[in-house]
């Protein structure tokens, strides 16, 4: 018997708590985690669910999991990150919805974490890359280069997070849940102002049709019922159509969808004939390294890339002009 549909413990009674993997969902919303962290925990639960024929995880425990996430790395293959994914989703389940603590797992096989230098465009190419582009995907691949912007905070920025007077960006929300400053590229600034005049005018259509309401983080919507339609917090790149809110069903107008970006991007690479593997976090690792050519510190990249620790933002001095301390090879003193 499947218990992602059915909680063993109300078998036979006609009095039912919540599906073990609604419980999952709920237990996520009221910890504020985002919706793209629980549709994977809740992938990663269902999955290790049918790898043990189904059995209701309170009947498994340590050794269940570890057996899952070694299988994960000896047979799968998969890469660390998604080992510890795998391994945070499962933790989240005993701990917080079961209520059990796991015993420490020495003997999960880890999977293997390459050091990989990231794909860096010379600023010539990046000038090539917009170049290909036009309008709003220009604009937003701009903000990806000129204010170092994870593709996600781009798509999300909201209108009264644009800062004209004082050429800033707040991102708010970010990796880690983490608000922080970036600089707004004052050769964006007109092309902004243009892009909230059309978010403008699809607002207030949206209005006038009985919607208008954007989706508000966590209980902001309660506190302050009218805020969902001021237009300070609707979006800076709104999505064309509206469409049922994957939470509530609600219909609403969201931000455009990232395959939209994505895809502007990719085009926009092979018609500049850039060979590189570029993609949209390829214009942000552009970003902070251009900044460290520049001679800023490397401490002033990581609070511009919201890095929580200066060791992640330190992988863009090996990918400097210079590498090293300058190193000069011997071939060119020749």
């Amino acid at each position: 018997m499947s218990y992602m549909g059915q909680d063993a413990g109300v078998r036979g009674s006609a009095r039912r708590r919540p599906r073990l993997l609604d419980q999952v969902r709920q237990c996520m919303r009221v910890r504020h985690y985002s919706l793209r962290t629980e549709q994977a925990y809740v992938a990663w639960i269902r999955r290790f669910i049918l790898a043990n024929h189904k059995r209701h995880p309170r009947e498994m425990g340590g050794a269940e999991v570890e057996r899952f996430l070694t299988s994960l790395a000896v047979e799968g293959q998969v890469a660390a990150g998604t080992q510890n994914q795998a391994l945070a989703a499962l933790l989240f389940l005993y701990k917080e919805v079961l209520k059990q603590e796991l015993p420490w797992m020495e003997n999960v096989v880890r999977a293997k974490r390459p050091r990989r230098l990231p794909v860096v465009l010379t600023r010539d190419e990046v000038h090539r890359l917009l170049a290909q582009l036009e309008g709003r995907d220009w604009l937003m691949a701009g903000l990806l280069y000129g204010a170092g912007l994870r593709m996600m905070e781009c798509l999300r920025l909201r209108v009264k997070d644009v800062d004209f007077a004082r050429h800033a960006i707040t991102v708010r929300q970010g990796k880690g849940n983490k608000d922080r400053l970036v600089p707004l590229p004052r050769t964006l600034s007109g092309a902004i102002e243009d892009q909230m005049a059309a978010a403008r005018l699809l607002h207030r259509s949206d209005l006038a049709a009985g919607f208008g309401a954007v989706h508000l983080p966590h209980a902001l919507a309660r506190k302050y019922p009218n805020a969902a339609r001021e237009w300070g917090w609707q979006y800076v790149f709104p999505a064309t159509h509206r469409s049922p809110d994957p939470r509530s069903g609600v219909e609403r107008r969201h931000h455009l969808h990232e395959t939209v970006l994505q895809r502007a991007v990719k085009a926009a690479r092979k018609r500049a004939g850039i060979d590189k593997p570029a993609t949209c976090h390829t214009m942000r690792h552009s970003f902070a390294t251009h900044l460290m050519e520049d001679g800023h510190d490397i401490r002033t990249v990581q609070e511009l890339l919201g890095h929580k620790d200066v060791a992640t933002t330190q992988i863009y001095t090996h990918v400097l002009n210079r590498p090293g301390l300058g190193v000069l090879s011997p071939l060119d003193r020749a």
